[in-house]
């Protein structure tokens, strides 16, 4: 079937959203994320972008950007391009990463653009990832409220309040209102075990405490490992930190 093309916003401003392939993560540590944020930044003076709101999410990543000097597909290609190679070499694999295209909505007018703010935001409130989006490090939330780096605040802060203070106190409080928002939905295909119920998985179908598994023979951690990197909602750090075995023993496993 032919792509269909995609909607041109007239504020040259979109909401994007990258995700892995089979839903896989990609963003496994923190120097992922790291990786990609300087990817960002690196890219952001290359082409002139405006970078709004980031959210990255384990297997998805939500950006609000403005188009600048160049088409915006070309700065995700370059984005895009330079963080799988970088990720293929640091994890020893090769092949795809991201699912398809990225998808993207245009944000026409102020209003939507709030909202798709706030969404990026309470991505991680609405994944279980934190209770608190202030505490959560890997979307641009921080940089309102405390000191930016990558991330063009004064557009959203000026829609608020032309006093710095009052922008950002106004901001807070939009960004913790609850709400239904739904803006470039990322399909559910699972839901996250506790540590509690992987442990339990494991003791039932190998008869090994979790905990105990780098005592074991090779062949058995490696079976172990494979069945929890394959188990749904079970992600790479939370095996990690259940076993005691690095990120990239797992993943190479």
């Amino acid at each position: 079937m032919p792509r269909v093309a995609r909607i041109k916003s007239k504020s040259k401003i979109y909401h994007i959203m990258i995700r892995g392939i089979n839903q896989q993560n990609i963003f496994s540590v923190d120097e992922d994320d790291e990786k990609f944020i300087a990817i960002l930044s690196k890219y952001h003076k290359k082409s002139e972008y405006e970078i709004y709101a980031y959210c990255l999410m384990g297997n998805h990543v939500h950006l609000l950007i403005k188009e600048g000097r160049e088409a915006l597909s070309h700065a995700m290609k370059r984005i895009g391009t330079s963080y799988v190679s970088w990720y293929n070499w640091q994890y020893h694999r090769k092949g795809h990463l991201f699912q398809d295209r990225y998808k993207s909505e245009p944000v026409e007018d102020d209003a939507y653009f709030l909202t798709v703010l706030r969404y990026i935001h309470q991505n991680p409130l609405k994944a279980g990832l934190t209770d608190d989006i202030a505490s959560y490090q890997w979307s641009s939330y921080n940089e309102y409220v405390n000191q930016p780096k990558i991330v063009n605040i004064e557009f959203a802060l000026k829609m608020s309040h032309q006093e710095r203070d009052k922008a950002i106190e106004r901001f807070e409080r939009f960004n913790h209102e609850p709400n239904n928002d739904q803006c470039l939905e990322m399909p559910t295909k699972r839901e996250t075990l506790s540590d509690k119920e992987v442990r339990h998985l494991v003791l039932s179908k190998y008869h090994i405490e979790l905990a105990t598994l780098q005592n074991t023979p090779t062949i058995i951690q490696d079976k172990v490992l494979i069945y929890l990197k394959e188990l749904d909602g079970c992600s790479l750090r939370q095996v990690s930190r259940l076993t005691g075995f690095t990120v990239n023993k797992i993943f190479r496993v």
